[in-house]
């Protein structure tokens, strides 16, 4: 078993820089399907989740080459079957973006239902419903979707929720659609429009991406492309926290200002100070946090991905926060862990109420999913003591070297095996 070990209240100084966006990476690697040639994504991080995608396109029969750390080359032409049997599509979201990609290319598909971070109900209808007014029909068998269609045409599709999942999902079924497709109520995040720009370097014909309004004009092909993926949102506004957290002085780099407005304003009014500049952000805490009232949004509102983290920061602040989680259900799984540690939180349906403590005290505690498991960090950096965090699998999943980044910076932090214990049993008399 592996797991991180951190000794807490040490401040944070220096420099760390951010990785490209996963949440962009595992939608742009399965829209290489729709191009007719080689496709060069660069500034991919190298994580798990996007491991796994690469795994899963190869296993179809793609030509995979990391190129280095941070390059993928990707030829999808010896694809030939629309099906997605591999094991691990069952145990990412992201997988569902295969459907859309392989609908667009072969007018099928036959993925396996998405898996993924357990908190909620994640259902497809919307992706499905994007999907049928192309066209298409669809089912659900033994575990696999499949959709077919003999004609994919353009359509007014209206997503009853705002849905990033679905309105990727119809980006990449529309592309290659015959006329021209409008996405309304779509989803605005900033990993949609570098997605929307990908596939435009391919001679794809999208406009108002990042609006409420997509607008996708078919076209018959796709070439290959050269294209880099955005920073990371989350993971710079995980560092920012992190330094809130542990208090100091860190320069976050590599990060676009614009898309962690949302982060930057809720530090402010903690009583942190944060200044921008042109692709850093500079995080200092000297003083106590202060309390603070957070509501998760769509983009571009506070992020549902932060959640978790800035509760583990608001357990320390003064006086009482409310965290409302309007995106998900059971997103406060890790709730029990922060409280292991002498946080004060406590949960009706959706909403946190968090009575801020003096201090957090170490404990062993379990990551549930890959923000949790960064609020627990975050934690276990402001705590007393040393904290031990277990299934930290789901926390590398997302975070590329979390472990080195924040060493870099002044953390305690280490990853360490430790053997699983043998239970021994008596023999019988």
């Amino acid at each position: 078993m592996e797991k991180f070990v951190i000794e807490g209240q040490r401040k944070l100084y220096g420099e760390v820089k951010v990785s490209g966006a996963k949440n962009a990476a595992v939608a742009i690697i399965p829209a290489a399907i729709l191009s007719d040639g080689l496709c060069r994504i660069e500034n991919i991080p190298n994580i798990n989740d996007v491991t796994i995608i690469a795994h899963i396109l190869e296993d179809m029969g793609a030509y995979i080459n990391m190129v280095d750390k941070t390059t993928l080359e990707i030829d999808t032409k010896n694809i030939k079957n629309p099906i997605a049997e591999y094991d691990a599509v069952r145990h990412m979201r992201a997988s569902s973006y295969l459907l859309g990609a392989l609908l667009g290319r072969f007018h099928r598909a036959e993925v396996s239902l998405p898996g993924g971070c357990d908190f909620g109900v994640r259902p497809i209808d919307q992706h499905l419903k994007g999907f049928m007014a192309l066209g298409a029909s669809h089912s659900v068998e033994g575990g696999m979707v499949q959709v077919s269609s003999q004609r994919l045409i353009g359509a007014d599709i209206y997503m009853d929720v705002v849905s990033v999942g679905a309105t990727i999902n119809s980006i990449l079924a529309a592309v290659k659609a015959e006329g021209t497709t409008t996405i309304e109520n779509a989803a605005k995040e900033p990993h949609i429009v570098d997605l929307a720009n990908f596939l435009n370097s391919m001679g794809a014909d999208i406009s108002g991406a990042g609006t409420d309004s997509i607008k996708i004009k078919g076209v018959k092909s796709l070439s290959g492309t050269t294209y880099t993926i955005i920073p990371d949102q989350i993971e710079a506004g995980t560092y920012m926290v992190a330094a809130a957290a542990a208090g100091g002085d860190v320069l976050i780099k590599n990060v676009i200002p614009k898309h962690l407005e949302s982060i930057t304003a809720k530090l402010i009014e903690m009583g942190v100070t944060v200044k921008e500049y042109d692709d850093s952000i500079r995080v200092v805490r000297t003083g106590a946090i202060n309390k603070c009232n957070v509501k998760t949004m769509p983009h571009p509102g506070f992020p549902t991905d932060m959640q978790p983290q800035i509760a583990a920061l608001l357990s320390i602040a003064n006086g009482t926060s409310i965290v409302n989680e309007s995106v998900w259900d059971n997103r406060f799984k890790y709730i029990d862990e922060l409280n292991r540690m002498g946080a004060k939180i406590s949960v009706d349906g959706k909403v946190a109420v968090i009575e801020g403590v003096p201090e957090l005290l170490a404990a062993p505690v379990k990551a549930s999913d890959l923000r949790a498991g960064a609020a627990l960090v975050i934690a276990g950096l402001a705590a007393r003591g040393t904290t031990t965090i277990e299934d930290i699998k789901y926390i590398e999943r997302g975070y590329e070297d979390i472990v080195g980044k924040l060493s870099s910076i002044g953390a305690n932090i280490k990853k360490v095996y430790v053997p699983d214990e043998v239970v021994s049993i008596p023999k019988a008399l």
